[in-house]
């Protein structure tokens, strides 16, 4: 007889780990199937080992600069190993954590591959056969899988994946070339840059970072530019072709021209696709829906009792996005109330704004969350601005960081926030401030009410709200 539980949770990565942590908070008798280590993609592919690159080749880059501040080195170089041990390590004492938690809670964790059968019945299929689950609730957290473009010399062994360039630890990378200039292209740009190699970016869009304000997107490109990453955005991808001795030759077209460039290495960074490998029997078939699981407003699949969260089912991937909507899935099971926004409607407001903040690691980062003006318009909001350029900024000034800004935007009438756009360091830490704020429905007049430490990049938000006020004819004293 098959073993039964309340839930049974497929994946262990943020959105599986988070859902399955709050289900048995809540006491439900809960598992989760996970084919490798708990953590998912995030913790052990993605996230946390590309921060820690970052993070690492910052410092390299950083001490190269030191002369500025006074400080003065004889030697420096860098070890690409130790760099990728220190990953490693960061990897290993993060999902430590996520181990400890998981076991704490009493949630058991079953290894191996799972197969949706109907009745809500799970095959798993592990090192030791198959075993059989049942269970009330199922959670589908699959997460997703690196896309290869389907282009002749794409299998070429110097062609990789992020997955796979965050596993090598010999250096070989003096010229790389990027396909693609969404999150992860340019934060690997952004890292191998630090790292003095000579990166080339080619997007196939008109400009980096597709769906990001088109401010954003320049300003990030004029940063990238500076720090000697060559762009080539509309660029068309053809052909990879492996040269004698001279690495590989990545053949391209911007406005109907053929160009080539050369490099030792490739890394596809074309996007990721929902990971479904083995999910459904021949017994059990989900709707999709543009390529994901198709869901409702409540993630239940087209199967009553199956629910679908993160990358498998969502537009945005982000770990965060996968740990709400676990959250919020929970809630909803165990019939408490909800603690999360996914998105708000504003008082007065006809259009639905969503409270999930962006961030991108690049130097200086890069964090968004609600409407873009241009977004806002389309929704047929009025809206006015309130723009901070960092350059006169204190801590921008001491950190010689002055090239970034800050961007806010309200609903016209209200003064209400209904978005946020920052480009400066810690951008990814003070982005929370505004999601608050728009999670609340706060308005400019709110928001000026709380003060900001000086020196502090924040300082910018109130600045910002200030030039709001002097656009719209009033000074806010």
């Amino acid at each position: 007889m098959a073993e039964h539980y309340d839930l049974l949770v497929i994946g262990g990565g943020p959105g599986g780990y988070t859902a399955a942590l709050k289900a048995a908070g809540l006491g439900l008798r809960t598992a989760i199937v996970e084919k490798e280590r708990l953590g998912g993609t995030c913790i052990n592919k993605g996230c946390i080992p590309t921060k820690a690159l970052l993070h690492a080749s910052s410092i390299f880059e950083a001490l190269q600069n030191s002369d500025e501040f006074g400080v003065s080195t004889d030697f420096i170089s860098f070890d690409f190993k130790k760099m990728q041990n220190y990953k490693k390590r960061s990897v290993k004492a993060y999902r430590k954590e996520v181990d400890e938690l998981v076991k704490a809670a009493g949630i058991a964790v079953i290894s191996g591959t799972a197969t949706i059968r109907r009745g809500r019945t799970i095959e798993v299929n592990g090192l030791e056969g198959k075993d059989y689950y049942e269970a009330d609730h199922i959670i589908i957290a699959t997460g997703a899988k690196s896309v290869m473009l389907k282009i002749p010399g794409a299998d070429l062994p110097g062609v990789l994946t992020s997955d796979r360039l965050l596993a090598s630890d010999t250096w070989n990378y003096d010229r790389l070339t990027i396909i693609g200039g969404g999150v992860i292209g340019v934060e690997f740009a952004t890292i191998f840059s630090a790292l003095c190699s000579h990166v080339t970016i080619l997007e196939n869009k008109d400009h980096l970072l597709g769906p990001m304000d088109t401010e954003v997107s320049q300003a990030l490109e004029d940063e990238l530019k500076r720090k000697g990453i060559t762009i080539h955005c509309r660029a068309k991808v053809k052909e990879i072709r492996e040269e004698s001795n001279q690495g590989l030759t990545c053949i391209y077209e911007v406005n109907g021209e053929e160009q080539t460039i050369r490099s030792g290495q490739i890394l596809m960074a074309a996007g990721r696709a929902p990971y479904l490998d083995g999910l459904m029997g021949q017994d059990v078939s989900l709707e999709m829906e543009h390529g994901h699981l198709k869901v409702d407003s409540e993630f239940m699949t087209s199967e009553p009792g199956i629910y679908a969260i993160g990358d498998v089912a969502a537009e945005t991937k982000l770990a965060h996005v996968a740990a709400a909507q676990g959250t919020y899935v929970i809630e909803k099971i165990a019939g408490v109330e909800h603690t999360i926004r996914l998105s708000v409607v504003p008082n007065g407001m006809f259009v639905k704004l969503p409270v999930v903040p962006s961030c991108i690691y690049t130097e200086p980062e890069i964090a968004s969350v609600g409407l873009t003006r241009e977004a806002a318009i389309a929704c047929s909001m009025k809206v006015r601005c309130g723009r901070y350029s960092m350059s006169g900024n204190g801590k921008s000034i001491i950190a010689r960081e002055q090239n970034g800004f800050i961007h806010l935007v309200f609903e016209e009438y209200s003064g209400t926030l209904v978005g946020a756009q920052i480009v400066c360091p810690r951008a990814t830490d003070m982005i929370s401030e505004m999601a608050t704020a728009i999670a609340n429905g706060l308005t400019a007049e709110q928001l000026m009410l709380a003060m900001r430490a000086h020196p502090t990049y924040s300082e910018g938000i109130g600045a910002a709200i200030e030039n709001y006020y002097e656009t719209k004819g009033e000074i806010k004293q």
